[in-house]
């Protein structure tokens, strides 16, 4: 076969290539390939449009504000915790030391200053790396980064090219918006670091410090991190940490930012040993925290959890150390008594439980008032906030017992009844609705005869109470008086409410006793301060609420009254066992439940108001048994702990058992100067067993008990305070009485109602 001439083969494709650049042929054939072109253009357009139509725009990308957790303060500045969905504390790359932006750009983008937000040289190592089945890096920049944590609503999590794709236009969009190291403070505040968001965060957790103070093998822990937080965590996996944190140092080395010889020796540095992560997520306060929280929720909403305001409480920190130092003396005393027999909390505390309303152990709360200003100075809603978050400063409602009878009394005095009324401690039956009859006793079972109201109140006898308050005063006047002082809970009209069988709120309580503190004037109780934006504009500024509810006269008397019942009556034991100095004067009430389910003291001095209950969260008896839980053994003693501690500061026998809040050695207050005395209020000289007014015709002797099981006799000389006009005008005759007391055999029949004032 002759094989063709070349030459005549090239002669023909000249021809052919001359016919094809004919206008007929060529024009045709460009516009074809012109309309394949811009087609497949306007499909790659609306392609990428298509994948980035959820991506932000340029106008949110140049105006995007990291998100900032809202920090609550102490009165004194003091940071108390942090609330936000995010636990991000900002901080510009200038405060920062050198070595910490350092050692982010050496493990994660080492070209971080040399590209414009793309890496195509990681690119292709991290591909490379995928199929051969090695992990290299996940090849994102350190802006790539940056646009996936800043807008990851918008750019989104999967694992899919269309999400690196939105993640390439946001980054390339931040490079035109931002210079480098504005990329790159704001990566440092705004990764995710498994304990916290940004690098402060994080610091304050692994180390217990400022990340502006920490030194280059924390850094370089801080930068080994980031790439994966639970993997690396040094407290979940120590080694995998430590490995990570010294390849860090090595790649410093690299890029020239540390000597091979500093990086050894930093590498020989020793891992954090102690999580600080759990004391940043609660604080001294937690139950104190949440209230505060959900009154700034229920103002500024997610204002609170995104932007960084400034919460200046009313919380006394070295007030809620010692309360928090009373309060876990208090329950490790009630819980070492022979006959209590709950489980102990001990059982619990180590245990990891879900929240709850209800606890098996023992429980108790203690709240502090300001009663001139109604600032919340330390509050214990509960025994542990992780076991259960139900608050029972705010929320319990608990039988307020003989804690009640201070009402009566207020009454009484308001009506013009004087302090040296008498009313006779005796026996008495009261029919109920049910048919049945109520036959109300004395704590002790005993019954004094006449008695006046203020040694009734000292001793806390509950026959008085009940017929001042419901034959005499009234019980409507009785419920009045107790809801114009703060009590807000429902007030049943049965004799048996005047000795306490009402359920009260204790923040309540304590506002209404706050009230005989302040001599008369109510202040409603509130936690803070101010607030103020993160650029520190005031946003809001509450202002007490005052209200006059007593006369000062009478109230005035009514602190008397009560000062009686805390140094020479029930609440004896605050100075006994609490140790609190008589040069503090204190005023205050006990209030046992029956049965000793609920026990509290509610006291105050001059300046300063505290509350204190203890009981289980079920209402069943505290103990078992004699002797019988009462206020002044079990909540009177702790009552005067913290008050010692706030004005002469913790002493040696304090221990870090009981100390967990901290602790401090000088007083947190001065001693206050007593209550002073109106000049309009009269004293007289009075007869205790007759409530006349004292003359030479009465005798000074007592009367004595008809045998040694009869009661304690009350004192028959001493001074009274009167508001003007209410004075005894008749004098005593030395009539001598004796005492009624029940005869040998019979006892009296305990009924319906709070029992008791121990």
């Amino acid at each position: 076969m002759t094989p063709r001439d070349p030459s005549s083969i090239r002669a023909r494709l000249g021809r052919i290539g001359a016919q094809l650049m004919t206008p007929r042929v060529l024009v045709p054939a460009v516009l074809g390939l012109l309309f394949v072109g811009f087609t497949g253009l306007g499909v790659a357009v609306g392609a990428w449009r298509n994948v980035c139509a959820t991506c932000p725009s340029v106008a949110q990308i140049r105006t995007w504000e990291p998100e900032q957790t809202s920090k609550l303060f102490a009165a004194d500045g003091r940071l108390v915790t942090e609330l936000g969905m995010q636990r991000r504390t900002p901080v510009s790359l200038d405060a920062l030391p050198a070595f910490v932006p350092q050692a982010v750009v050496s493990i994660e983008d080492q070209r971080f200053y040399e590209h414009g937000g793309f890496d195509l040289r990681g690119f292709t190592r991290a591909a490379l790396g995928q199929v051969m089945g090695q992990y290299r890096g996940g090849g994102s920049t350190i802006t790539q980064q940056l646009a996936r944590n800043m807008f990851e609503d918008r750019v989104g999590t999967e694992r899919r090219y269309t999400r690196k794709l939105r993640e390439l236009q946001v980054a390339f969009e931040l490079e035109r918006a931002y210079d480098k190291d504005r990329i790159l403070e704001a990566y440092i505040n705004e990764i995710y670091m498994g304990r916290g968001y940004g690098f402060q965060s994080a610091s304050r957790a692994y180390f217990g410090k400022n990340v502006t103070e920490v030194d280059v093998a924390e850094a370089a822990l801080l930068a080994a991190i980031l790439n994966r937080p639970g993997y690396y965590d040094p407290f979940r996996n120590p080694d995998a940490a430590l490995n990570r944190r010294n390849l860090v140092l090595s790649r410093m080395v690299d890029a020239g930012y540390l000597e091979p010889a500093e990086a050894e020796e930093w590498k020989q540095a020793p891992l954090p040993d102690e999580d600080y992560s759990s004391s940043s997520v609660h604080g001294i306060a937690p139950y104190f925290e949440e209230w505060v929280r959900q009154i700034l929720d229920s103002r500024f909403g997610d204002e609170v959890y995104r932007g960084g305001l400034r919460v200046f409480t009313t919380l006394d920190y070295e007030m809620q150390q010692a309360a928090v130092e009373a309060m876990n003396w208090g329950w490790q005393r009630v819980e070492g008594q022979p006959n209590f027999r709950h489980p102990l909390y001990a059982e619990f505390d180590t245990v990891q439980t879900f929240d709850a309303p209800e606890t098996a152990y023992l429980q108790g709360m203690m709240v502090v008032l300001d009663p001139q200003t109604g600032h919340v100075k330390a509050m214990i809603g509960g025994r542990d906030f992780e076991h259960s978050k139900f608050d029972r400063v705010r929320l319990a409602q608990r039988q307020a017992g003989s804690a009640f009878k201070p009402f009566v009394y207020a009454a009484a005095l308001a009506t013009g009844i004087p302090a040296s009324h008498i009313v006779e401690d005796q026996p008495v039956v009261y029919p109920q609705v049910s048919g049945e009859d109520w036959r109300p006793s004395n704590f002790d079972e005993q019954f004094r005869g006449p008695i006046t109201l203020r040694e009734a109140l000292r001793r806390s006898i509950n026959m008085v109470a009940i017929k001042l308050g419901w034959e005499e005063v009234g019980i409507e006047t009785v419920a009045q008086t107790a809801r114009r002082m703060g009590v807000a809970t429902e007030i049943e009209r049965f004799p048996s409410t005047t000795i306490g069988a009402v359920e009260v709120v204790p923040l309540q309580l304590a506002e209404a006793y706050a009230a005989f503190a302040n001599v008369g004037t109510k202040v409603r109780p509130f936690p803070i301060l101010r607030v103020e934006s993160a650029e520190g504009e005031l946003l809001w500024e509450p202002q007490p609420e005052r209200t006059t509810v007593l006369d000062p006269l009478p109230a005035r008397i009514m602190v008397d009254l009560l000062q009686d019942a805390a140094n020479r009556g029930t609440g004896g034991n605050l100075r006994a066992i609490g140790r609190l100095p008589y040069e503090v004067p204190a005023a205050g009430k006990t209030g046992t439940t029956n049965d000793g389910t609920n026990t509290w003291f509610m006291g105050f001095t001059p300046n300063l108001m505290a509350g204190v209950w203890f009981g289980m969260d079920r209402p069943i008896p505290i103990v078992r048994g004699l002797p019988q839980a009462t206020g002044g053994g079990y909540a009177a003693p702790v009552w005067g702990r913290f008050m010692r501690h706030v004005y002469y500061g913790m002493d040696d026998e304090v221990t870090d058992s009981l100390a967990t809040a901290g602790t401090f050695d000088e007083g947190v207050l001065e001693v206050p100067a007593p209550w002073p005395m109106p000049a309009t209020l009269t004293t007289r000289e009075v007869d205790g067993r007759s409530g006349k007014l004292w003359s030479r015709w009465c005798s000074d002797e007592p009367p004595a008990p008809e045998d040694e099981d009869g009661p304690p006799s009350v004192m028959r000389r001493y001074t009274e305070i009167y508001v003007p006009g209410t004075e005894p005008t008749e004098m005593c005759d030395d009539s001598r009485r004796r005492m009624f007391r029940i005869p040998r055999g019979i006892r009296p029949i305990t009924g319906r109602g709070g029992s008791g004032g121990g």
